[in-house]
């Protein structure tokens, strides 16, 4: 056995003449061996700080520039940096009609087509504005009759017969 030092970890170990001969004995585990093929580098985690290995690939691939140690910090910053204003299909905040007329003595009960299940019912703005929450202004219907509304004119007059 010849006396070697590891490549990556300077460590001493001991080799076989015939690893040496065949280009192996290079590394003292697998562990260094693996680490020599590395071509990333240490990142700094942009929510913990902590530092983690990323591939060259990963570090090209990356959209926001921001690098994470784990799914939970991604998770983080995604919910702080894409919240509220931040967030690519905010529409300034008014989405509280729904529960607006929840609170009112009408029965959940599409316009159109009377279905009464509320897991499928969306609220409709009569005059398609979204700012403009008032009771009369809003008007229960289930997914497909509010596709039907804003698509089809023929059903657009039908709804505007129905809620007079």
């Amino acid at each position: 056995m010849v006396q070697v030092t590891c490549l990556t970890c300077s460590k001493e170990f001991n080799a076989k003449p015939s690893w040496i001969k065949t280009g192996y004995g290079k590394y003292c585990s697998r562990i260094c061996g693996d680490h020599s093929k590395r071509t990333g580098m240490m990142v700094a985690c942009s929510v913990c700080s902590k530092e983690t290995y990323k591939s060259s690939k990963a570090l090209r691939g990356s959209k926001s520039g921001k690098f994470f140690c784990s799914k939970s910090c991604q998770t983080k910053w995604r919910n702080t940096a894409h919240m509220g204003a931040q967030h690519a299909n905010w529409k300034g905040g008014g989405h509280s009609y729904r529960e607006l007329l929840l609170r009112t003595d009408e029965i959940p009960t599409c316009t159109l087509c009377k279905a009464v299940d509320i897991r499928i019912l969306a609220v409709h703005h009569i005059d398609e504005d979204r700012t403009n929450n008032t009771i009369e202004n809003l008007a229960w219907l289930c997914h497909n009759c509010h596709y039907l509304v804003h698509h089809h004119p023929d059903e657009l007059k039908r709804f505007m017969a129905a809620i007079v």
